[in-house]
């Protein structure tokens, strides 16, 4: 198994904010967990449309959304992934987000191995 140190609460949250908005806005997710340059890394991929490639970056201000209607049938006010990479940032890691070649949309998150 990997190992990360943290607080568990928050950690939790921030996968729990992944794997919402890939069900979401992406009609559901593969998660895939391995250990990369002595990192634990964390895949969260989605089935959705992807986004243009100046959005993988602005989607992690607060309040941001890809969805621009607010439609309330996506639900969410656009700080899930504000939130998780927070988070991450918190443990000493990192989160971004990638499209996929194949469609879709792949957040990475990577935080250091408990030692």
């Amino acid at each position: 198994p990997l190992m990360v140190s943290g607080d568990p609460v928050a950690l939790r949250r921030m996968v729990q904010n992944l794997v919402d908005n890939g069900v979401a806005y992406g009609g559901g997710v593969e998660i895939a967990l391995a250990q990369t340059d002595g990192q634990a890394e964390l895949r969260v991929a989605d089935r959705g449309p992807g986004l243009p490639a100046a959005a993988l970056e602005t989607m992690f201000r607060p309040f941001e959304r890809g969805e621009p209607s607010r439609n309330r049938a996506t639900g969410g006010i656009g700080l899930g992934l504000s939130i998780a990479r927070a988070i991450a940032q918190e443990h000493g890691g990192s989160l971004v987000l990638a499209n996929r070649a194949n469609g879709g949309l792949e957040a990475i998150c990577r935080l250091p191995l408990r030692a």
